[in-house]
């Protein structure tokens, strides 16, 4: 088998073995937020920041555009100053907790998008989004490590190769996304 149709084949049973009903919790917990005018945070780090971006940019313009009903989603990763700021002056641990500290309030949504599971800044905004009463959720790969026991909901990608990991968190992530574009609001 080559490598191309042996990457494929891991990757099509990596989909296959994702719990849906998480998914589908997920997208509940999104419409709730999305419904109550919630203020949705996202965060990863690597490729799983791109993949944060990617997922705040498809609910605020492609499940938004239009739409009586809209989300109010940041991505704590694209505001570049205050993360180097944080991680020059402070530290990078803090780089996610410390923008929610000035923004997440209870009934907010968290989702924390980590392949190890393990980032320490990921971790320690999922601690504090917890303690300030927000639903959580982490989209985590291999174990789930330290993130898969944090959060309230935790979405699976039960895969050791960091690349299929990043792979299925994208496919998650557009299921959702695209779940509120093919969707009427009053849904």
């Amino acid at each position: 088998m080559s490598y191309f149709a042996s990457y494929r084949q891991s990757l099509e049973a990596t989909l296959t073995a994702l719990d849906l009903h998480a998914v589908e919790t997920a997208a509940q917990w999104l419409r709730a937020a999305r419904d109550e005018r919630r203020q949705v945070f996202v965060c990863g780090n690597g490729g799983s920041a791109f993949t944060a971006s990617h997922f705040a940019t498809d609910l605020v313009k492609g499940a938004s555009y239009q739409r009586d009903c809209r989300f109010r989603v940041l991505a704590l990763t694209d505001n570049i100053g205050t993360i180097t700021a944080y991680a020059n002056d402070v530290a990078y641990d803090v780089v996610f907790e410390e923008q929610l500290k000035n923004f997440a309030v209870a009934g907010d949504l968290f989702m924390a998008i980590s392949a190890s599971g393990n980032s320490p800044n990921v971790v320690r905004a999922a601690e504090y989004a917890n303690r300030t009463g927000c639903r959580t959720i982490g989209l985590t790969g291999r174990d789930g490590g330290r993130l898969g026991r944090e959060v309230q909901l935790n979405i699976l990608a039960a895969e050791p190769h960091m690349g299929r990991i990043e792979d299925v968190h994208m496919c998650v992530c557009h299921m959702l996304a695209y779940s509120f574009m093919e969707e009427n609001c009053a849904s």
